[in-house]
């Protein structure tokens, strides 16, 4: 658990019993952060309320202090909790640490930099409950949510979990954050919407963030079930109370055409309740007519506006009054009758009780009634339809009209109406180009906006600057200037001439060279000066200071030159130039991709540190869901080209000073099993042990040197070079004694090593002369002798010999001399 923490860490807090003093864990963890990696670390001291003298906690703190400033050169400041109040710490204390911990800056170290990972805050799994219900123990799909750290992480690499090994991601997305940060500027304090926490594996907060959905844990009401039983008993409560079934109610419920008007129930448009109430509900039928208008047909604005299902039906009534007598007749299509509506069910509900009272149907008077109305309403029924239409269509307001209308009214022209038509009729006046001016000079200034006139101080420099490049200045050259072209022809055309007459002799003007010129120039310069009014002292320095300012400026520019071409004593390494190109190229990465969007940018530069991410792997052991525990750590690491390949890697490595067993000093044994932590990875091989000797041959160590390093050959994943090893024999928690074993750092990563092994190889003297003896039993074959002619002998009492040449008879035997005679 402390290995893979340490290779993600940035800060670590050492909790530290005062009264017990360091643990043997604690130096467990701070071998391991000098292994992979140094992370900021800040020692906090807790139980000092144990100590009953203060004179004995102060020199406790003064031991600790310095007991750690030995064993960690870059610790942060030393904190204390004073101790604990109804089992927690003091609020101010931790206040304190948290504000201290809030304004360290970290070093990201340079293995976090090339592996990116993710430290996983969530798991899900998202297998085929069908293919679980078949198969149990199948290989699970599984998503891990949590932060990109480090560098850049891609979507087609590899990537190691510490425990299952190496997977492809099937899939990757990055979600919004679910713990954004509060705001930019620098508070003292925070806001409680502000106050985020986000533990998912803690079952703080409640709140799980998936790829398109947010899902909110609420608490269940203990009186959800009660509630739910009475709703039911109210359902079948109010299902008793029916007296009538629903299909005969919908067959008795008659068509009501319009709220608050009677109901329709006979085909021929007569209902009985209608003929019934006539003279009880003079009210409504008055009401009733407002809908219609002198024709007998509907022509209401407030029934255009009304909802969909009154919209859908054409209804036409009409008003027969003859004799004093008052009917209604009104007639409806038989397609649009929707008879299912809830509002027609629940009035014909209330209208069924009524009283009826019995109709008088023999009389003449009403069948011609209704004969007269059947035959009027048929007569021109389209046109009087279309005529209705088109009067609610001018009664309408238009939208269109009142929105993107004219806002002026349009200019009345002179024109007068004889004078529309010409040529007889034949042709009339395109009145569409006047519209278009009329509406172009009313639209062609915005009233809002004033002009104003540009005008320009050209006694102004910065004015004058702008058009300065619009003219030509400065001095032209000799060979381009027109007045010294014309002087030159002058000298040509008045040179040296002599009067024939007079006998004189003319001389022109000598040809004054650019620097003599100058020179003459600067002279006339100086001369007007002193023809002028003598100047006072401190006018004289200060033109003296500017002469020298000058003077020192052309100096320097010539110095930098001379010393750009000559005086480049500090070259840059190759390393420094490969640096300042990385850094260019990352300058110039961020500026262009700064203002693109998440789904772009990803593309290109792959998911950068911050964002929050859900990964999705396929093929994960069963195992790893039924055992799962969040109170370990799960890391999702990244690996760079190649270390996903196995390989013989060569470490430098030494046992630990503190590596023991019932108090006894340890040493490594070659051929024995180790777990070795690498990297993200942990491996359990078998390292052999050796060392190089002078003439570079790699000579077999039985046993680990004691103090010193040695070197280690052993089949692993391949790592880059320098990176830190960790071995331990056991990684059981309960144990007395020091549990890291080795430490050490990968040299090389090679497809093989030769390592050779001392042979011990026995004989015995066959005769024996002064200095020289025939051995045998030590060889069998005059070829093996041959192999090992010129190597070094020994004798029991330490006589040193070599061998020198092979006998003939009896094969195997040689011949060896020694430096003195053998006894």
């Amino acid at each position: 658990m402390m290995i893979d923490l340490v290779k993600i860490a940035d800060l670590a807090l050492l909790l530290i019993d005062a009264k017990s003093g360091l643990e043997m864990e604690t130096f467990e963890f701070l071998n391991i952060c000098q292994i992979h990696g140094m992370p900021r670390l800040m020692s906090v001291l807790t139980h000092l309320d144990l100590f009953k003298n203060v004179k004995a906690q102060r020199s406790q703190k003064v031991f600790l202090k310095k007991r750690i400033a030995t064993e960690i050169p870059r610790c942060e400041k030393m904190f204390y909790l004073s101790g604990m109040l109804h089992g927690e710490y003091l609020k101010n204390e931790v206040h304190n640490l948290g504000r201290f911990i809030s304004v360290i800056k970290y070093e990201p170290s340079s293995w976090k930099k090339t592996h990116p990972y993710v430290f996983v805050d969530r798991i899900e799994d998202i297998t085929d409950p069908e293919t679980m219900a078949k198969d149990p123990n199948c290989n699970r799909q599984v998503c891990l949510y949590g932060y990109a750290r480090g560098g850049a992480l891609k979507r087609n690499s590899h990537y190691h979990i510490p425990g299952c090994g190496d997977y492809l991601i099937r899939n990757i997305h990055f979600l919004p954050d679910p713990c954004p940060l509060p705001d930019k500027l620098k508070k003292r304090s925070l806001n409680e919407k502000e106050r985020l926490i986000y533990a998912p594996m803690s079952g703080v907060g409640g709140i799980v963030y998936d790829k398109d959905a947010v899902y909110i844990e609420m608490k269940e009401d203990p009186n959800k079930d009660k509630e739910e039983e009475a709703e039911t008993d109210k359902l079948l409560r109010s299902m008793a109370a029916v007296q009538h079934p629903i299909d005969e109610k919908i067959k008795a419920a008659p068509l009501q055409l319009y709220p608050g008007s009677e109901p329709l129930a006979d085909q021929d448009g007569l209902s009985s309740d209608d003929e019934e109430n006539e003279d009880d509900n003079d009210e409504e039928d008055e009401s009733d007519d407002d809908f219609f208008n002198g024709n007998g047909f509907e022509n209401s604005e407030s029934e255009d506006e009304s909802s969909d299902n009154e919209s859908d039906h054409d209804d036409f009534g009409e008003e027969l009054n003859e004799k004093g007598s008052k009917r209604k007749v009104r007639f409806a299509e038989d397609d649009n009758y929707n008879s299912s509506s809830d509002e027609d069910i629940s009035d014909s509900d209330k209208k069924l009780p009524k009283k009826k009272k019995k109709i008088e149907a023999d009389s003449d008077q009403d069948s011609d009634f209704v004969e007269m109305g059947e035959a009027k309403w048929k007569d021109n029924l389209v046109k009087r339809a279309a005529d209705d239409f088109y009067e609610r269509q001018k009664k309408s307001v238009s939208l269109q009209r009142l929105v993107y209308g004219q806002s002026k009214p349009k200019i009345q022209e002179s024109d007068d109406s004889d004078s529309e038509n010409e040529i007889g009729g034949l042709f009339r006046i395109a009145k569409h180009e006047k519209e278009k001016k009329n509406s172009m000079s009313d639209n062609a200034l915005d009233c809002s906006i004033f002009e104003i006139a540009v005008q320009r101080d050209w006694t102004n420099e910065d004015e004058l600057l702008m058009i300065k490049d619009c003219f030509v200045t400065g001095k032209w050259a000799d060979d381009e200037d027109a007045e010294h072209l014309l002087n030159e022809d002058d000298d040509e055309l008045y040179g040296d001439f002599e009067d024939l007459e007079t006998g004189t002799v003319h001389k022109g003007k000598e040809k004054i060279s650019k620097e003599d010129s100058e020179g003459e120039e600067n002279s006339e310069e100086i001369k007007a000066e002193d023809e002028k009014e003598p100047e006072t002292e401190k006018a004289k320095e200060q033109k003296e200071m500017t002469l020298k300012e000058k003077r020192m400026e052309k100096k320097k520019k010539l110095k930098e030159l001379f010393n750009q071409q000559f005086d480049d004593s500090k070259e840059r390494a190759y390393h420094d130039d490969l640096k300042m190109e990385a850094d260019a190229q990352g300058e110039l990465n961020k500026t262009e991709f700064e203002g693109l969007d998440d789904d772009v940018r990803v593309q290109f530069e792959g998911y950068r540190p911050g964002l929050y991410l859900r990964i999705e792997i396929d093929d994960m052991p069963c195992e790893f869901v039924k055992n799962f525990e969040p109170c370990y750590p799960l890391i999702v690491g990244a690996l760079l080209k190649g270390e996903e390949q196995m390989g013989y890697l060569q470490a430098r490595i030494k046992c630990h000073r503190f590596y023991r067993r019932q108090n006894k000093q340890l040493v490594l044994k070659s051929g024995d099993p180790l777990i070795l932590s690498i990297g993200w990875r942990r491996i359990q091989t078998a390292p052999i042990y050796y060392k190089v000797e002078d003439n570079l041959r790699c000579s077999f160590l039985k046993y680990t040197i004691q103090h010193r390093f040695c070197m280690a050959a052993f089949w692993g994943p391949i790592t880059q070079q320098k990176s830190g090893i960790l071995g331990v024999q056991t990684v059981s928690e309960i144990t007395l004694d020091f549990r890291i074993a080795a430490v050490g750092s990968i040299t090389e990563v090679n497809h093989a090593t030769n390592i050779v092994k001392k042979l011990k190889l026995k004989g015995y003297p066959r005769e024996i002369f002064t200095k020289t003896a025939f051995i045998k039993d030590m060889f069998t074959s005059p070829l093996e002798v041959a192999k090992y002619e010129g190597a070094a002998i020994r004798t029991v009492s330490g006589i040193k010999g070599q061998i020198k040449k092979a006998l003939r008879v009896p094969p195997g035997d040689f011949r060896a001399t020694f430096e003195d005679k053998i006894l």
